[in-house]
Protein backbone atom coordinates (compact mmCIF):
# COMPACT_ATOMS: atom_id res chain seq x y z
CA UNK A 1 0.00 0.00 0.00
CA UNK A 2 1.46 3.33 -0.78
CA UNK A 3 0.27 7.04 0.14
CA UNK A 4 -0.42 9.91 -1.19
CA UNK A 5 2.35 12.21 0.63
CA UNK A 6 5.27 14.10 -1.13
CA UNK A 7 8.23 13.00 -1.09
CA UNK A 8 10.04 15.66 0.89
CA UNK A 9 13.63 16.08 0.89
CA UNK A 10 15.47 16.99 4.13
CA UNK A 11 19.12 17.96 4.75
CA UNK A 12 20.56 17.52 8.06
CA UNK A 13 23.12 19.66 9.08
CA UNK A 14 25.44 19.68 11.91
CA UNK A 15 28.32 21.13 12.98
CA UNK A 16 31.57 19.28 13.04
CA UNK A 17 32.75 19.23 16.65
CA UNK A 18 31.08 22.30 17.32
CA UNK A 19 32.60 23.48 20.75
CA UNK A 20 35.87 22.41 20.20
CA UNK A 21 35.85 24.11 16.75
CA UNK A 22 34.26 27.21 18.10
CA UNK A 23 37.76 27.16 21.01
CA UNK A 24 39.84 27.02 18.23
CA UNK A 25 38.70 29.40 16.06
CA UNK A 26 38.63 32.12 18.56
CA UNK A 27 41.75 30.98 19.93
CA UNK A 28 44.14 30.32 16.92
CA UNK A 29 46.93 29.23 19.24
CA UNK A 30 44.63 25.79 19.69
CA UNK A 31 44.26 24.79 16.12
CA UNK A 32 45.74 21.52 15.15
CA UNK A 33 46.07 20.37 19.15
CA UNK A 34 43.98 17.91 20.97
CA UNK A 35 41.21 20.03 23.09
CA UNK A 36 38.61 18.83 25.56
CA UNK A 37 36.04 21.30 25.91
CA UNK A 38 35.03 20.80 29.86
CA UNK A 39 36.44 18.20 31.92
CA UNK A 40 38.83 19.92 33.70
CA UNK A 41 39.93 19.34 37.46
CA UNK A 42 39.67 15.62 39.17
CA UNK A 43 35.78 15.61 38.69
CA UNK A 44 35.16 17.59 35.54
CA UNK A 45 33.35 15.23 32.34
CA UNK A 46 34.07 16.09 28.92
CA UNK A 47 31.43 18.05 27.08
CA UNK A 48 33.09 18.05 23.27
CA UNK A 49 36.19 16.95 22.20
CA UNK A 50 38.37 18.21 18.93
CA UNK A 51 38.95 15.44 16.18
CA UNK A 52 42.91 15.88 17.40
CA UNK A 53 41.43 14.42 20.43
CA UNK A 54 39.13 11.97 19.68
CA UNK A 55 42.08 10.28 17.63
CA UNK A 56 43.53 9.08 21.00
CA UNK A 57 39.77 7.46 21.95
CA UNK A 58 38.91 11.04 23.95
CA UNK A 59 34.98 11.47 23.70
CA UNK A 60 32.07 13.28 25.39
CA UNK A 61 30.79 12.49 28.83
CA UNK A 62 34.35 10.84 29.39
CA UNK A 63 35.70 11.78 33.06
CA UNK A 64 38.79 14.18 32.34
CA UNK A 65 40.83 11.72 34.68
CA UNK A 66 40.60 8.80 31.41
CA UNK A 67 40.62 11.25 29.09
CA UNK A 68 44.28 12.75 30.07
CA UNK A 69 45.69 8.83 30.05
CA UNK A 70 44.28 8.32 26.67
CA UNK A 71 45.82 11.49 25.90
CA UNK A 72 48.32 12.83 28.03
CA UNK A 73 49.04 16.61 25.96
CA UNK A 74 45.53 16.54 26.37
CA UNK A 75 44.40 21.01 26.64
CA UNK A 76 41.52 21.11 28.18
CA UNK A 77 39.34 24.44 27.93
CA UNK A 78 36.77 25.98 29.45
CA UNK A 79 32.91 25.70 27.97
CA UNK A 80 31.00 28.98 26.78
CA UNK A 81 27.66 28.61 26.48
CA UNK A 82 27.06 31.91 25.24
CA UNK A 83 29.63 32.01 22.82
CA UNK A 84 28.08 29.25 21.15
CA UNK A 85 24.23 29.72 21.17
CA UNK A 86 25.76 33.53 19.25
CA UNK A 87 27.48 31.17 17.31
CA UNK A 88 24.71 28.98 16.27
CA UNK A 89 22.16 31.85 16.18
CA UNK A 90 24.52 33.75 13.33
CA UNK A 91 24.26 29.62 11.78
CA UNK A 92 20.86 29.49 12.01
CA UNK A 93 20.08 32.91 10.18
CA UNK A 94 22.03 30.93 7.12
CA UNK A 95 19.45 28.48 7.39
CA UNK A 96 16.25 30.80 7.12
CA UNK A 97 17.56 32.12 3.74
CA UNK A 98 16.58 29.05 2.47
CA UNK A 99 13.64 27.70 4.45
CA UNK A 100 11.10 28.32 7.35
CA UNK A 101 11.05 24.89 8.11
CA UNK A 102 14.33 24.42 10.16
CA UNK A 103 13.96 22.33 13.16
CA UNK A 104 16.63 22.80 15.58
CA UNK A 105 18.01 19.64 17.27
CA UNK A 106 20.70 21.87 19.64
CA UNK A 107 22.93 24.29 19.19
CA UNK A 108 24.82 22.57 16.26
CA UNK A 109 22.73 20.49 14.47
CA UNK A 110 18.88 20.94 12.50
CA UNK A 111 17.04 19.59 10.39
CA UNK A 112 16.09 21.98 7.02
CA UNK A 113 12.86 20.50 4.14
CA UNK A 114 14.01 22.06 1.20
CA UNK A 115 11.52 20.54 -0.89
CA UNK A 116 10.35 24.02 -1.59
CA UNK A 117 13.05 26.26 -0.59
CA UNK A 118 13.49 30.17 -1.25
CA UNK A 119 15.84 29.60 -3.59
CA UNK A 120 13.88 28.06 -5.91
CA UNK A 121 16.54 25.54 -6.11
CA UNK A 122 15.72 21.90 -7.43
CA UNK A 123 19.11 19.89 -6.01
CA UNK A 124 18.82 19.19 -1.86
CA UNK A 125 22.60 18.52 -2.47
CA UNK A 126 23.65 21.32 -4.22
CA UNK A 127 21.73 23.50 -1.58
CA UNK A 128 23.28 21.76 1.41
CA UNK A 129 26.67 22.57 0.05
CA UNK A 130 25.94 25.93 -0.40
CA UNK A 131 25.23 26.47 2.95
CA UNK A 132 27.69 24.66 3.81
CA UNK A 133 30.37 26.63 2.25
CA UNK A 134 28.12 29.70 3.59
CA UNK A 135 29.46 28.69 7.44
CA UNK A 136 32.32 28.50 6.53
CA UNK A 137 32.89 31.69 4.89
CA UNK A 138 30.82 33.76 6.75
CA UNK A 139 30.96 31.98 10.78
CA UNK A 140 34.45 30.58 9.85
CA UNK A 141 33.16 26.59 10.92
CA UNK A 142 33.13 23.65 9.04
CA UNK A 143 29.44 21.69 8.84
CA UNK A 144 28.58 18.14 7.52
CA UNK A 145 25.35 17.33 6.28
CA UNK A 146 23.18 14.41 4.93
CA UNK A 147 20.71 14.89 2.30
CA UNK A 148 17.43 12.23 2.06
CA UNK A 149 13.83 11.86 2.10
CA UNK A 150 13.48 11.74 5.56
CA UNK A 151 15.21 13.24 8.42
CA UNK A 152 15.61 9.79 10.37
CA UNK A 153 17.66 8.94 6.76
CA UNK A 154 19.33 12.55 6.88
CA UNK A 155 20.70 12.11 10.17
CA UNK A 156 22.58 8.91 9.47
CA UNK A 157 23.69 9.97 6.41
CA UNK A 158 25.15 13.36 7.64
CA UNK A 159 27.58 11.19 10.02
CA UNK A 160 29.13 9.40 7.45
CA UNK A 161 31.97 12.21 5.75
CA UNK A 162 32.67 14.37 8.28
CA UNK A 163 34.49 16.12 9.00
CA UNK A 164 33.91 18.90 6.09
CA UNK A 165 31.71 16.91 3.88
CA UNK A 166 27.92 15.36 2.98
CA UNK A 167 26.13 12.38 1.60
CA UNK A 168 22.75 12.27 -0.17
CA UNK A 169 20.98 9.51 -0.13
CA UNK A 170 18.56 9.27 -2.83
CA UNK A 171 15.05 7.83 -2.60
CA UNK A 172 16.06 4.68 -4.90
CA UNK A 173 18.77 3.96 -2.80
CA UNK A 174 16.77 4.11 0.74
CA UNK A 175 16.52 0.60 1.06
CA UNK A 176 19.89 -0.60 0.31
CA UNK A 177 21.08 1.97 2.33
CA UNK A 178 19.23 0.93 5.92
CA UNK A 179 19.64 -2.80 4.92
CA UNK A 180 23.20 -2.81 4.76
CA UNK A 181 23.24 -0.56 8.29
CA UNK A 182 25.24 -1.69 11.02
CA UNK A 183 22.30 -1.67 13.37
CA UNK A 184 24.51 0.62 16.23
CA UNK A 185 24.44 3.32 13.39
CA UNK A 186 20.08 3.57 13.53
CA UNK A 187 19.80 6.76 15.11
CA UNK A 188 17.74 6.24 18.57
CA UNK A 189 19.34 2.43 19.12
CA UNK A 190 21.57 2.50 21.75
CA UNK A 191 24.18 0.57 23.30
CA UNK A 192 21.00 -1.40 25.44
CA UNK A 193 18.93 -1.74 22.82
CA UNK A 194 22.08 -3.41 20.28
CA UNK A 195 22.75 -5.68 22.94
CA UNK A 196 19.15 -7.26 22.74
CA UNK A 197 18.84 -7.13 19.29
CA UNK A 198 22.06 -8.77 18.85
CA UNK A 199 20.63 -11.80 21.13
CA UNK A 200 18.45 -12.17 18.88
CA UNK A 201 20.40 -12.44 15.56
CA UNK A 202 19.55 -8.73 14.34
CA UNK A 203 23.18 -6.92 13.08
CA UNK A 204 22.10 -5.15 10.51
CA UNK A 205 19.01 -2.64 8.53
CA UNK A 206 18.22 -6.87 7.02
CA UNK A 207 18.18 -8.22 9.76
CA UNK A 208 16.15 -6.42 11.36
CA UNK A 209 13.89 -6.16 8.27
CA UNK A 210 13.40 -9.89 8.60
CA UNK A 211 11.58 -9.47 11.77
CA UNK A 212 8.16 -9.55 11.68
CA UNK A 213 5.85 -6.53 13.03
CA UNK A 214 4.56 -8.85 15.96
CA UNK A 215 7.83 -10.01 16.67
CA UNK A 216 9.59 -6.44 17.00
CA UNK A 217 6.56 -5.28 19.11
CA UNK A 218 6.67 -8.31 20.79
CA UNK A 219 10.65 -7.81 22.08
CA UNK A 220 10.79 -3.82 22.08
CA UNK A 221 6.94 -2.65 22.34
CA UNK A 222 6.49 0.77 20.93
CA UNK A 223 9.70 1.11 19.40
CA UNK A 224 9.41 -2.41 17.82
CA UNK A 225 6.76 -0.54 15.86
CA UNK A 226 9.11 1.93 14.89
CA UNK A 227 11.70 -0.13 13.70
CA UNK A 228 9.31 -2.54 11.43
CA UNK A 229 8.61 0.86 9.51
CA UNK A 230 11.96 3.04 9.68
CA UNK A 231 13.54 -0.08 8.07
CA UNK A 232 11.49 0.10 5.47
CA UNK A 233 12.48 3.64 4.47
CA UNK A 234 8.98 4.78 6.19
CA UNK A 235 9.63 7.81 8.76
CA UNK A 236 6.80 10.82 8.01
CA UNK A 237 8.02 13.02 10.80
CA UNK A 238 8.04 16.37 9.30
CA UNK A 239 10.30 18.68 9.98
CA UNK A 240 8.94 21.40 12.95
CA UNK A 241 9.68 24.82 13.05
CA UNK A 242 9.38 26.43 16.75
CA UNK A 243 9.38 22.97 18.19
CA UNK A 244 8.00 23.11 22.29
CA UNK A 245 10.12 22.53 25.07
CA UNK A 246 9.03 19.11 26.88
CA UNK A 247 11.08 19.25 29.81
CA UNK A 248 13.49 21.58 31.94
CA UNK A 249 16.40 20.72 34.13
CA UNK A 250 19.39 21.74 35.72
CA UNK A 251 22.07 19.02 37.72
CA UNK A 252 25.11 19.65 40.19
CA UNK A 253 28.75 17.43 39.67
CA UNK A 254 30.17 17.50 43.11
CA UNK A 255 33.98 17.35 43.58
CA UNK A 256 33.62 15.08 46.13
CA UNK A 257 30.96 12.47 46.09
CA UNK A 258 28.67 12.48 48.57
CA UNK A 259 27.46 10.00 50.70
CA UNK A 260 25.04 11.92 53.52
CA UNK A 261 21.66 12.87 52.14
CA UNK A 262 22.16 16.04 54.64
CA UNK A 263 24.74 16.95 51.99
CA UNK A 264 22.50 16.30 49.34
CA UNK A 265 19.37 17.84 50.16
CA UNK A 266 21.50 21.27 50.45
CA UNK A 267 22.65 20.52 46.61
CA UNK A 268 19.43 20.02 45.52
CA UNK A 269 18.14 23.20 47.35
CA UNK A 270 20.39 24.90 44.64
CA UNK A 271 19.16 22.97 42.04
CA UNK A 272 15.87 23.23 42.71
CA UNK A 273 16.38 27.43 43.09
CA UNK A 274 17.55 26.60 39.51
CA UNK A 275 15.17 24.96 38.09
CA UNK A 276 12.65 27.27 39.01
CA UNK A 277 14.54 30.21 37.74
CA UNK A 278 14.97 28.82 34.50
CA UNK A 279 10.89 28.12 34.36
CA UNK A 280 10.45 31.77 35.62
CA UNK A 281 12.37 32.94 32.40
CA UNK A 282 10.82 30.36 30.17
CA UNK A 283 7.58 31.48 31.79
CA UNK A 284 6.50 27.63 31.95
CA UNK A 285 5.20 25.19 34.17
CA UNK A 286 5.16 21.12 34.76
CA UNK A 287 3.25 18.34 36.30
CA UNK A 288 5.93 15.35 36.45
CA UNK A 289 9.09 16.33 38.61
CA UNK A 290 12.21 13.59 38.17
CA UNK A 291 15.16 13.44 40.04
CA UNK A 292 18.57 12.15 38.34
CA UNK A 293 21.30 10.48 40.07
CA UNK A 294 24.39 9.43 38.97
CA UNK A 295 26.58 6.98 41.58
CA UNK A 296 29.96 7.15 42.29
CA UNK A 297 30.51 4.03 39.96
CA UNK A 298 28.94 6.08 37.13
CA UNK A 299 25.68 4.01 37.35
CA UNK A 300 22.39 5.98 36.58
CA UNK A 301 19.22 6.62 37.92
CA UNK A 302 16.28 8.41 37.36
CA UNK A 303 13.00 8.60 39.72
CA UNK A 304 9.83 10.64 38.84
CA UNK A 305 6.68 11.87 39.96
CA UNK A 306 3.65 12.91 38.66
CA UNK A 307 1.41 15.94 40.37
CA UNK A 308 -2.32 16.60 40.33
CA UNK A 309 -1.26 20.09 39.28
CA UNK A 310 1.67 22.35 37.76
CA UNK A 311 4.25 23.46 39.76
CA UNK A 312 7.23 26.37 39.20
CA UNK A 313 8.07 27.35 42.34
CA UNK A 314 11.00 26.24 43.82
CA UNK A 315 9.59 25.63 47.46
CA UNK A 316 7.31 22.57 45.65
CA UNK A 317 9.90 21.13 43.57
CA UNK A 318 12.44 20.93 46.74
CA UNK A 319 9.71 19.14 48.40
CA UNK A 320 8.70 16.59 45.95
CA UNK A 321 12.47 15.90 44.99
CA UNK A 322 13.24 15.24 48.86
CA UNK A 323 10.45 13.02 48.49
CA UNK A 324 12.07 11.12 45.51
CA UNK A 325 15.41 11.26 47.18
CA UNK A 326 13.65 9.17 50.11
CA UNK A 327 12.17 6.83 47.98
CA UNK A 328 14.73 4.35 48.16
CA UNK A 329 17.81 3.49 49.87
CA UNK A 330 21.74 4.47 47.97
CA UNK A 331 23.23 2.31 46.68
CA UNK A 332 26.08 4.14 46.55
CA UNK A 333 27.81 7.56 47.23
CA UNK A 334 26.40 10.20 44.43
CA UNK A 335 28.27 12.41 41.94
CA UNK A 336 25.94 14.08 40.54
CA UNK A 337 22.50 15.12 40.81
CA UNK A 338 19.40 16.93 38.77
CA UNK A 339 16.21 17.70 39.22
CA UNK A 340 14.33 17.73 35.94
CA UNK A 341 10.35 19.19 35.04
CA UNK A 342 8.96 17.51 32.18
CA UNK A 343 4.70 17.36 31.49
CA UNK A 344 5.12 20.75 30.94
CA UNK A 345 1.71 23.12 30.20
CA UNK A 346 2.98 24.02 26.97
CA UNK A 347 3.20 20.51 25.67
CA UNK A 348 -0.09 19.90 23.61
CA UNK A 349 -1.59 16.02 22.76
CA UNK A 350 -0.89 15.41 19.24
CA UNK A 351 -3.69 14.66 16.38
CA UNK A 352 -3.00 11.62 14.70
CA UNK A 353 -2.47 13.05 10.90
CA UNK A 354 -2.31 10.67 7.37
CA UNK A 355 1.45 10.59 7.88
CA UNK A 356 0.92 8.80 10.86
CA UNK A 357 -0.70 6.03 9.18
CA UNK A 358 0.98 5.57 6.76
CA UNK A 359 2.99 2.83 5.90
CA UNK A 360 4.90 3.59 2.69
CA UNK A 361 6.94 5.77 0.68
CA UNK A 362 6.75 6.70 -2.93
CA UNK A 363 10.73 6.87 -4.23
CA UNK A 364 10.29 9.16 -7.35
CA UNK A 365 12.94 12.01 -8.20
CA UNK A 366 16.70 12.46 -7.32
CA UNK A 367 18.19 14.86 -5.23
Amino acid sequence: MQNDLPIRKIIHVDMDAFYASVAQMDNPELIGKAIAVGGGGPRGVISAASYEARKFGVKSAMSGRLAIKLCPHLIFVKTDFERYKEISNRIRKIFYDYTDLVEPLSLDEAYLDVTENKKGHPSASMLAEEIRTRIFNEVGLTASAGISINKFVAKIASDYNKPNGQKVVNPEEVLDFLEALDIRKFYGIGKVTAEKMYQKGIYTGLDLKSKSLAFLESNFGKSGTSYYYIVRGIHNSPVKPNQIRKSLAAERTFNENLSSEVFMLEKLQLIADEVAKRLSKSKVAGKTVTLKIKYSDFTLQTRSKTLPYFVADAAVILETAKDLLYQEKMSNSVRLLGISLSNLNTVKKPKKTEEDKAISVQLSFRF
